[in-house]
């Protein structure tokens, strides 16, 4: 699903699509764990495979990722982020994601992982 630019990023940061995830998206390097895990969501949300793979560790990396057109991605609430910053090649950052599917309702709560190599933060696990 192709999002307008000018539309609110689906992170929930108040900023538009092109401003915040969209930028990411697109190929810029999100600075931090926090602002690749909302980058992350944002694809879930929009739909970008290519994104989630390209920024998903090697290591861990399925070979194909399948999304059910089904969900919709509906808010995403941070809870706790630890390092992740600038500086740092490490970073965990737990969250909420509630979505909507063809069973009703629900939230995924998860704790993700990042490693930055090569000046890049990707995605390595979750609990």
């Amino acid at each position: 699903m192709a999002l307008d630019p000018g539309a609110r990023c689906p992170c929930g940061s108040g900023e538009t699509y092109g401003a915040c995830c969209g930028r990411f998206h697109a190929g810029e390097t999100a600075p931090t764990a926090e602002a690749l895990m909302r980058s992350r969501y944002s694809a879930f949300a929009v739909g970008d495979r290519s994104y989630l793979l390209a920024t998903w560790h090697p290591s861990t990396r399925p070979a194909v990722l399948e999304l059910d057109d089904r969900t919709q991605w509906r808010r995403l609430d941070v809870v706790r982020i630890e390092a992740g910053g600038p500086f740092d090649d490490r970073g965990v950052v737990e969250f909420e994601a509630r979505y909507a599917d063809d069973d009703g309702r629900g939230v995924m709560r998860e704790t993700s992982r990042f490693v930055r190599e090569g000046g890049r933060w990707l995605y390595l696990d979750a609990d």
